[in-house]
């Protein structure tokens, strides 16, 4: 039987517009970063955006404790993901689970199986994941004495070599920020491809098995 409680009905209407929103955050915080040349005035633009958008995204989170009738520190802590995106909101698009979630509800049963929509949030949140610490590594990083990461496809590049634990170790951060940033990419990273390998092994058994139940035994 479905939720019908406030909280349950504010997040079914908000959390698609609170997602697109989200993408343009990330945007307006990549123009800021990479586009060195724009005029200041789209730089000012670009940065009232993101704080208009940071506190649509703040007075949500007050509208969801308010509606979940919890004390704030219980509510954090049951909330971990909303909590982290409040503080973090480049990192507001990894709320792909329950977007999936709302647009289930409109559409009736799911079309993917549980290990595919697994893979597939895994793997989009990886990259989301992956893009929003590039930027906010190569924006901490350039500039700074005796950085290595001068561009950002060296951003990207090491990146990749962090997300999927190959560390080849040419391109580093130098900077406190920078490190801070790439320990948590570490540990998000390897939960998410962890679960990637998981539900696509688990798949493959899954697979294996229904193939040997269905076979017809030997004489």
């Amino acid at each position: 039987m479905d939720d019908d409680s406030p909280s349950a009905r504010w997040e079914q209407r908000t959390e698609i517009p609170l997602f697109l929103a989200s993408l343009i955050f990330l945007g307006a915080y990549a123009a800021r970063v990479l586009a060195v040349s724009m005029p200041d005035a789209w730089k000012d633009l670009c940065l009232f955006t993101m704080l208009a958008l940071w506190v649509l995204f703040a007075i949500d989170y007050v509208v969801r404790w308010r509606l979940s009738g919890q004390r704030f520190p219980r509510f954090a802590r049951t909330h971990f993901l909303h909590t982290v995106v409040v503080i973090l909101p480049l990192l507001r698009p990894l709320r792909i689970v329950p977007l999936y979630d709302v647009i289930q509800r409109r559409q009736g049963q799911p079309r993917l199986s549980l290990h595919a929509r697994v893979i597939a949030y895994a793997s989009l949140a990886t990259m989301l994941l992956g893009f929003a610490g590039a930027l906010a590594v190569y924006q901490a990083e350039r500039g700074a004495p005796g950085a290595t990461m001068r561009t950002f496809g060296d951003a990207l590049w090491w990146t990749a070599a962090t997300l999927t634990t190959v560390g080849y170790g040419d391109i580093t951060p130098v900077t406190t920020r920078g490190r801070t940033i790439a320990t948590g990419m570490m540990a998000g990273g390897l939960a998410l491809l962890g679960a990637v390998t998981g539900s696509f092994s688990s798949w493959l058994l899954e697979i294996f098995s229904r193939e040997s139940d269905t076979k017809p035994p030997e004489s």
